[in-house]
């Protein structure tokens, strides 16, 4: 087991986590008592020889639980060298952050104290009032499929020609994550991915706001009332006026300088390892995507309060 020493360490230190000492403290406050409700559930729905609260119990508490779990994602570090850093089996490691990523993925991110966006309706519905929103596909390398698997070449980027899975990352103005998207192989489009995701239907139909995009979304702006900006046309593909040239130029490096905010964004989202490249099952990567944008979203909220109070 890790010391209460090496535990404070882990805590006490930004860089092991990514997170501060009170952020921490706010997601054992809140994931504590779901991960406790599902084990007991799960130990009360399974056949029972011994009564309630008989047997061995488990001695890999649950802020352990959580540092692993926030380590894996923050350094991409093996299952391996958790479980001889914690003093525990690899496959303890294995099970305990299988539980508490989903928790952490289902939290959704934060844009003020108390205010979570979960799903892409309700950070529509929160830009509506008055915000910029800037959307961006993203992609995290993965294992290639096995020899013979279905469908194996669908995780083939057109971009990158690796094996990648693809997430729709939507910001506000200022670069503040607001909405991740589950992963769909590498091989989907950007705009086929938010036409899935319903964004063009909730766009067309709600209330006005801008949206900004880059040219992979080209074609949203009809279908939503151009709500979608993205960069403008190019109407002579050959001997385009000097004229022309310049202010073409210019009305593209005026939009890419507002929708640069959204690649900062993503590059925080990169600086956990997890997202970098990704060795284990690709059925865990949507969850790893949504459980570090709530918690990056977490740590930008409680830094810019912080700050306020300053």
């Amino acid at each position: 087991m890790v010391g209460a020493g090496a535990r404070e360490l882990i805590v006490a230190e930004y860089r092991i986590t990514g997170l501060s000492p009170t952020v921490i403290a706010e997601l054992v406050a809140e994931v504590g008592p779901l991960w406790h409700e599902l084990h007991q559930a799960r130990l009360t729905s399974r056949p029972r020889q011994r009564a309630v609260g008989a047997g061995a119990k488990h001695k890999f508490v649950f802020i352990d639980r959580l540092l692993a779990t926030l380590v894996s994602l923050r350094h991409g570090t093996t299952h391996d060298v958790l479980a001889c850093w914690f003093g525990v089996d690899r496959s303890t490691i294995t099970r305990a952050i299988g539980e508490v990523r989903p928790l952490l993925a289902q939290r959704g991110c934060t844009v003020a104290r108390g205010i979570r966006l979960r799903t892409l309706a309700e950070v529509i519905e929160y830009l509506s009032a008055g915000g910029t929103g800037i959307i961006d596909g993203t992609e995290v390398r993965v294992r290639r499929p096995a020899a013979g698997r279905k469908d194996r070449d669908k995780f083939v980027s057109g971009k990158t020609k690796q094996n990648a899975v693809k997430s729709m990352v939507l910001t506000d103005a200022e670069g503040r994550v607001l909405f991740c998207s589950p992963v769909r192989p590498g091989s989907c489009a950007d705009i086929t991915q938010a036409r899935q995701l319903g964004l063009a239907q909730l766009l067309a139909d709600g209330p006005f706001l801008e949206v900004l995009a880059d040219a992979g979304y080209q074609g949203m702006g009809a279908q939503t009332g151009g709500r979608v900006l993205t960069p403008p046309h190019r109407k002579f593909k050959k001997n385009a006026p000097a004229w022309y040239e310049e202010r073409h130029e210019q009305q593209r490096k005026a939009h890419t300088s507002r929708r640069i905010r959204v690649e900062h964004g993503i590059a925080h989202l990169k600086n956990w390892r997890a997202l970098a490249r990704h060795l284990g099952r690709r059925e865990h990567m949507s969850d790893i995507v949504q459980a570090i944008a709530a918690l990056l979203s977490h740590q930008q909220t409680a830094t810019l309060d912080h700050g306020l109070r300053a």
